[in-house]
């Protein structure tokens, strides 16, 4: 192990450092990004609840596919992780029709070849969970593609296992979010491969940033629903008529703070535990 990590590459949100040639550290920033642009404002705390989080859920899937957490920091916004060949494909699950499922399906009545039943409205439940991947855009936006699309990319045989895991471990999120009066509408994960060629999580799991949390007791179809995750952002952004292109409006005080309690009662909801602690011992998330 080198005596510094070596810094590998930035992400919108996160720095990627190579520990050694098996293990690398994923380190969460505050940064926010909305239609895959970054802000030029912090959110504080953010990436301690994603790391937290992710780490919670790690620790609670592992029965359901491997994942790459080897440890997590003391910082609380640091992971050590296995070194994997990762998938080029996000794999997103959608069990309510909001953002671009809801975009694609107004204007086709369907979403990354799922034809949908006419007469839905937004953010309604489908009537069962749907596998909707999409790219990973180094730069720009991440498009949906259809099955058949994700199937060039990985493989026929590797897309129906991502498949089946990601529907897996949404369900497995959607019941614990219910359970604890959160709605999960959607999400996305990533998967790579270890050396043996087995699937494994990888990046970050059922967090604000890779999901839609709503409150269930306002849920209601028909409309757009207040959310525990960035789409308090996305909104504020979007009302101020940005073409979504660089560069990221700045966000004013009001929204930095109603977005990091957002975060942070997301966090408290799911894990059942104190933010407040999480900070003074982040090893409680995994127990």
């Amino acid at each position: 192990m080198p005596d510094t990590p070596v810094h590998l590459t930035s992400g919108k949100v996160r720095e990627l450092f190579e520990l050694d040639e098996d293990r690398l550290l994923l380190v969460a920033s505050d940064r926010i990004s909305t239609f895959d642009v970054v802000h030029p404002t912090e959110i504080p705390d953010k990436g301690r609840v994603l790391t937290g989080l992710s780490a919670f859920w790690f620790a609670r899937t592992r029965a359901i596919v491997p994942n790459h957490l080897l440890d997590l920091q003391a910082d609380g916004r640091s992971l050590a992780c296995r070194r994997l060949d990762m998938f080029p494909i996000e794999c997103v699950v959608r069990g309510y029709l909001a953002g671009s499922g809801w975009k694609d399906y107004t204007a086709t009545g369907a979403t990354s070849g799922h034809r949908l039943p006419p007469g839905l409205s937004e953010s309604e439940r489908l009537p069962t969970p749907i596998f909707t991947p999409a790219t990973k855009a180094q730069t720009g936006h991440d498009q949906n593609i259809s099955r058949e699309q994700a199937a060039e990319l990985v493989g026929p045989q590797q897309l129906e296992a991502l498949e089946q895991l990601s529907l897996a471990l949404y369900e497995f999120g959607a019941e614990h979010a219910r359970q604890h009066g959160i709605v999960l509408a959607d999400t996305k994960f990533e998967f790579g491969r270890d050396a043996d060629g087995s699937i494994v999580l990888a990046d970050e799991a059922l967090t604000p940033d890779s999901s839609r949390f709503w409150p269930a007791d306002t849920y209601a179809a028909g409309r757009s629903q207040p959310s525990f995750d960035k789409q308090y952002v996305r909104d504020y952004a979007a009302s101020l008529g940005w073409d979504k292109a660089p560069p990221a409006p700045g966000l004013p005080d009001e929204i930095v703070q109603g977005t990091r309690a957002r975060y942070v009662e997301i966090f408290e909801r799911l894990t059942g535990r104190s933010f407040d602690d999480y900070l003074r011992d982040p090893r409680i998330a995994l127990e």
